[in-house]
């Protein structure tokens, strides 16, 4: 379904567009031989294990099942959700200057992330830009991930907009997909510097 209005108001993924996020950012200092980490990343602590979490189970929960499995990685493993900050790495300036010149002009601004629900509140006060959101759909508080076309019908409800008058910005291009059939305007989130040029393209900068 094509998008038929300039979008109004803009619908922001948080991990790597509003702030970057690496396990490898973490697991460097746990595994310093790169294919030890990677092979951790890819055998234990899995995406698909994750995933999980961001669907609604709690991570301490998850981290029990998986070092049962695996309990000679249990330092490891606990380190998913005991260190979880050490997996970000600052925000993306070119977002945070667009989110600030965004709210200078009043359009209206949310979030929509894949996200276990115990750790938003850690993310979110790691800069003020995350209060220029007036909400955010959080898939660990709603049982519901991207590119499930629920939550994306969750964010326009939540955000009083249609997804004809969203423009949503993810890096996941299947995510992305997944809005633009329902109607939203998208931006694949690739380069930030693409980002400010994107948004003058829909006429929001």
């Amino acid at each position: 379904m094509p998008a038929a209005r300039a979008p109004v108001g803009v619908l922001w993924d948080v991990g790597n567009v509003i702030v970057r996020w690496d396990p490898r950012t973490l697991y460097s200092k746990i595994f310093p031989d790169p294919a030890e980490r990677e092979r951790f990343l890819a055998e234990v602590c899995t995406p698909a294990w994750h995933r999980q979490h961001d669907l609604g189970r709690p991570m301490a929960e998850g981290v029990a099942a998986l070092t049962a499995l695996h309990p000679d990685q249990a330092y490891a493993i606990s380190a998913w959700s005991d260190r979880w900050s050490e997996m970000f790495s600052g925000v993306i300036e070119e977002t945070v200057a667009a989110m600030t010149a965004l709210h200078a002009r009043a359009t209206p601004m949310f979030g929509l992330t894949n996200m276990p629900s115990e750790v938003w509140p850690v993310v979110s006060a790691m800069h003020p830009a995350f209060g220029l959101l007036r909400s955010t759909v959080v898939s660990g508080d709603e049982r519901l991930a991207k590119p499930d076309p629920g939550i994306f019908a969750l964010a326009s409800r939540r955000a009083g907009l249609t997804p004809q008058e969203l423009l949503f910005v993810d890096d996941v291009a299947a995510n992305i997909e997944a809005a633009r059939a329902l109607g939203f305007h998208v931006h694949l989130f690739d380069e930030p510097s693409g980002l400010a040029p994107a948004l003058a393209d829909f006429g929001l900068l």
